[in-house]
Formats: C-alpha cells, structure tokens, sequence
C-alpha cells in the first residue's frame, strides 16, 4: 500500500524538497525485508546474521542491525520457527513511522507452497477494493513482497515458508495515518518500492492521494472532495455531506488529484482550501506550499478589477502583503475576490484535467472554515 502511512507532521508538515544535506532512511519495506532474511537464515542455519545484509532496487546492499532474535526449535532440536526485529530509521524525515519495531517470523512451509504473507500483529488486513492488493490480503505493499521474495530466494533454492509481517505499536500508529479511511484495518501498510526514504520527498503522501481516489472510484462514488486540511476537510463535509471515502487529504498537492483524475476520472471533484494556496493554484502552481510556490499579489489585483473593483482597490489589493490583506481589503469595498479566486482556481484546474469529463467545484475558505468564495458548475 504505497501511501497511507504518510508523514504526520504538523504546521509546515509538507516540508521541502530532499536536499543532500539530509540523511535517507529505510522504508518499513526495507526493514521487513532485513528483518525476514535474517530469520530465513537462522531458520537454515541456526544462527542469525548481525548486520544481516540485504539487496534492494537499484542496487543498494544496506546493513541492517537486528533489534532482537528468537529462534524456536523442536523436541529434537530442529528450528521451526525463527523472528527477527528490526528498528525503522527514517533518516531526516518526519515519517510517523520513524522508530517503529519491525518485527517478522519465518516458518517453513510444505515443498511447493511458495512464499506466504501473513500479517502480524500492528499491520492491517485490506478491506475494500481500489488498493493493489485484494481484499483480505495483508497490507504488504507489492514492492515489499518482491524484495523479501527475491532475498529469500537468493540465500539458496526458492523458498517454501510462511512470513508473518508485525510492527510494534502498530494498531496505534495507524491512527495517524489515512489507513482507516483507505480500508486497511488492524495496523500499519508495509511500503516502500525502493526501500529508500528520501527526506522530504512528499511521495507518501502524494502516494495516498492517488489510492484515495482509487478507493473511492472502486466503491463507486463519484463525487471526490480535495481539502488543503483539517479545516476545510470540515467545511466541504458540512457543504455536500460526503463520507469519509469521498474525501481526499490532498495537503499541498493539487497536481497529484488532477493529474490522476485526468487519467482515472470520476463525474465531480470539489477543490475546498484556504484562500491564498487557491491563489496559487489560480496562477498555475499546482504545488502549494509556501516554500514551493508564491502568492502573486499582482495577479490578485488584476482578479480584483474583473470582479468589479475600481483601480484605487485593485491597486490597494495588488499591493498588500498576504492573501489574507487582500481578501480583507476586497471584502471590505464589496469585491467578490474570493469568487474570482475560485473562478481563476478552476479554469487551471480544467486546463490539467485536459479534457477528462469531471466537473469542477472550487470552495475557498478563510483559516476558520468560513466560505470566501465559490464556483460551481453543471458542466464540463
């Protein structure tokens, strides 16, 4: 399930591009990997390998130290079981999972069986369709899966035994993630398609945009909301009365909810966000954050004078310092700015969409939820 475990952070939580002044780290995926190799090894051995070292994409060979091993054997000495835990480094990155116990347990299986995933106690079970996975499979991402295959089958013949995923904590650090509303119950995902976390990088969180649409579209709805955050998550739930599955947390990545409904579409979207990212959206940046994109106040002024303002307001809007002053000032000689706006808002919107068939709501709301402005329509 590439995504729904994406970084909890928290004010500027969409933080900034990867710079090589910050440390990687390993995905749950990695460690999972490190974690079952090790056991596989002292399943065939009896001993286990610390650091045990694995192969991932790309060709990295990281070592991993183990946090805690257990071997089980037999009356007659024979191991059948064995666990090895490993401690999830997140590098710089302020991943929710940074610091989880990854803990996975290898028992042989019949010649023939193959591989079999199982998920341990702190990762979820997938409950509805739109997630790579079936429903009832343990949310191992593919990506993960692979890697611990291949590793597994590198130590000898291919192998015939039952892996059983765990993280400690899991049930509660899954709290903190978009897990519940995606359908995955019990836990955690296990993810990564590198096993690389790269600081900042915002891929897990762009990730759970895309699965939350997939989710959405194989239940069948086909009225998605996008929300800058918490507030306006509350204001458009007020406004159209969605269920939580219809929801998108989409942060500061418009691009990522357009450009995957241009390709998946459903019949509506609504854009609901705060005034000055919608700003920005009007003028082509479909990453809003503010150390990404720019408020233009010039263009605010020239938004201004189409909806009405006289040039003494356009220039006093054009020359204010935040969205907020704008809107303020707008407001205050009885200029729709907040509609223009979303108007401005909505036409980029179109313009990635290129021609998918949805239509386009644009909400725009100030840092209490309250509506700004709006723009509906019955088409395209």
């Amino acid at each position: 399930m590439a995504g729904p475990d994406r970084p909890a952070m928290t004010g500027g939580r969409r933080g900034q591009l990867a710079t090589s002044g910050l440390r990687p780290g390993w995905t749950t995926g990695a460690c999972a990997t490190a974690a079952a190799t090790a056991a596989y090894a002292a399943l065939r051995t009896g001993e286990f390998p610390d650091p045990v070292v694995v192969r991932l994409p790309q060709g990295r060979t990281p070592g991993f130290a183990l946090t805690r091993h257990r071997l089980e054997r037999d009356a007659a000495g024979r191991p059948v079981a064995a666990t090895a835990a490993v401690t999830k480094d997140a590098g710089d990155d302020p991943d929710v999972t940074h610091g989880a116990v990854v803990e996975v347990t290898v028992r042989p299986l019949p010649v023939g069986a193959g591989v079999v995933f199982r998920a341990g106690d702190g990762v979820g079970t997938v409950t509805r369709p739109g997630l790579p996975l079936t429903v009832g499979e343990p949310a191992i991402n593919p990506g993960p899966r692979r890697m611990i295959r291949d590793n597994l089958a590198a130590a000898g013949r291919p192998p015939d035994v039952e892996v059983t995923v765990g993280i400690v904590d899991g049930h509660r650090i899954a709290t903190h993630t978009l897990n519940g509303r995606l359908g995955i119950v019990g836990g955690l995902s296990v993810l990564g398609t590198t096993g690389v976390v790269v600081p900042y990088s915002c891929s897990a969180w762009i990730d759970s945009v895309r699965l939350g649409i997939d989710v959405a579209r194989a239940r069948g709805l086909q009225h998605v909301a996008a929300t800058t955050g918490s507030t306006s998550e509350r204001t458009v739930r007020d406004l159209y009365g969605l269920p939580a599955e219809a929801l998108l947390d989409m942060g500061d990545f418009a691009g990522a909810v357009l450009k995957h409904l241009r390709r998946h579409p459903v019949q509506r979207l609504t854009l609901c966000g705060g005034f000055a990212k919608f700003a920005k959206l009007a003028d082509g940046h479909l990453d809003l954050h503010s150390g990404r994109s720019r408020l233009d106040p010039a263009l605010l002024g020239r938004l201004a004078l189409e909806a009405g303002a006289d040039a003494g307001v356009g220039a006093a809007v054009a020359g204010s310092s935040t969205g907020l002053e704008a809107l303020a000032i707008a407001t205050a000689a009885g200029v729709p700015l907040g509609d223009a706006v979303a108007r401005a808002a909505r036409t980029e919107a179109l313009r990635v969409l290129d021609g998918a068939p949805v239509r386009v709501d644009v909400v725009c709301v100030d840092r209490a939820g309250a509506v700004v402005g709006r723009c509906t329509s019955l088409g395209g």
